[in-house]
């Protein structure tokens, strides 16, 4: 798990190089969507190299980040070491934490629950980001004047 965990971001490092610019140009499709890609960028661009490692623990954003890192042209020597870290906490720390989780009894007995609970709580960081943005798109609209709250007519 390690090595391909590895491997994958050293493939999307290396297609981003490759494919560069064009990446942002390209129109959103079934598998493709813009909106990933610059949510993956501005993710790099906050945290750096250190995003490489944090991605790993983000879905979506982790598919684009080593991409994005590539398209950035991060220096490569920098990518290696903060995408083996990142491979190595992903890959065997998730793998580990599972299998000494699955000892304890309670843990044993309440799987199902645990796991809804997980898929719960990986939903609210998207809840909160789409939150996040539509208020500051009704607070965009209210600047322009385009809200006035009158009710019964469409926003």
């Amino acid at each position: 798990m390690v090595a391909a965990a590895i491997i994958g971001d050293q493939v999307g490092y290396l297609f981003g190089r490759k494919v560069g610019p064009a990446l942002f140009k390209r129109p959103d499709s079934k598998l493709f969507k813009q909106e990933n890609v610059e949510k993956a960028h501005e993710f790099f661009e906050k945290h750096g190299p250190k995003s490489l490692i944090l991605a790993r623990f983000v879905p979506i954003v982790r598919t684009f980040t080593p991409i994005i890192a590539g398209v950035s042209r991060m220096n490569y020597r920098s990518f290696i070491t903060f995408n083996v870290i990142g491979g190595v906490l992903w890959g065997a720390g998730v793998t580990l934490l599972g299998a000494s989780l699955g000892k304890i009894d309670f843990v044993h007995q309440h799987i199902e629950m645990i796991l809804v609970g997980i898929v719960l709580i990986s939903v609210v960081p998207i809840v909160i980001e789409y939150l996040r943005a539509r208020s500051q798109s009704k607070k965009a609209r209210a600047a322009e004047g385009g809200d006035h709250d009158v009710p019964g007519t469409p926003q």
